[in-house]
């Protein structure tokens, strides 16, 4: 299966922190997580117009100066067989490269690490590593020693990176935080995303009202201990 991309942000300040970005979404996942707002790129991505590699290629030509790098999410962008010739033909421009995975290809992972293609990573880490919590929470069956493997590679790859968590009322908790924390000790960074309910892939949880800050914040007060630094993204005072 070769990238193809059905959506692009042209300038996007949230994807990266610190950095100015070029968002391109690809079709296509493994997973089914209730929570996702991306699902129709999953379930029906015939539905999205295709953005051409010439017209990327011309943006990020034209405004290099502006934009830093791109974010290539989606979906599942290491379900692609061609993950490495895409990110090299971005890092040709002299664009730098942010990947965003599940962690279930780890195959994929460590290729794109050996070949020092990307310059940031973050990982979706859905729930506790134990395998009905995350069947649940990625609503398919999980290979959870893919997960760990993908997790160790993004520690001890000398890439910057980020582990993040989507905080979900009704499916996870504080200590459920907290297991999450202590899987990944001594991560560099660990963000705690605010959950938001319209349109996800999940009927059922478009009626859940997410997390007040103050619950979040304890969440990181609790967790912090295990990790380098861990923040909120998305939580509103």
């Amino acid at each position: 299966m070769k990238i193809i991309i059905k959506g692009m942000i042209e300038s996007s300040f949230l994807d990266w922190d610190g950095k100015i970005v070029s968002t391109l979404y690809v079709p296509h996942c493994n997973f089914r997580c209730p929570f996702c707002h991306n699902w129709g790129l999953v379930i029906h991505p015939e539905e999205f117009d295709t953005k051409p590699f010439d017209e990327i290629k011309a943006f990020l030509t034209e405004n290099r100066d502006f934009i830093d790098g791109i974010c290539l999410t989606g979906g599942e962008p290491a379900l692609y067989s061609d993950l490495i010739e895409y990110s090299k033909k971005i890092k040709d421009l002299g664009i730098m490269v942010k990947l965003d995975t599940n962690g279930s290809v780890p195959k994929m992972i460590e290729k794109v690490f050996d070949q020092e293609l990307i310059d940031y990573i973050a990982m979706d880490i859905k729930a506790p590593l134990e395998q009905k919590a995350y069947n649940k929470l990625a609503g398919a069956k999980v290979n959870l020693g893919n997960i760990k493997k993908t997790i160790e590679l993004i520690m001890n790859s000398g890439v910057d990176y980020e582990f993040r968590t989507t905080v979900v009322p009704t499916l996870l908790t504080e200590n459920d935080i907290i297991d999450i924390a202590k899987s990944i000790e001594g991560a560099k960074k660990y963000v705690l995303q605010q959950f938001v309910s319209e349109h996800t892939f999940s009927e059922e949880l478009r009626t859940v009202k997410p997390y007040p800050k103050e619950k979040i914040d304890a969440m990181i007060k609790a967790g912090s201990k295990y990790v380098e630094k861990m923040i909120s993204r998305g939580v509103r005072s």
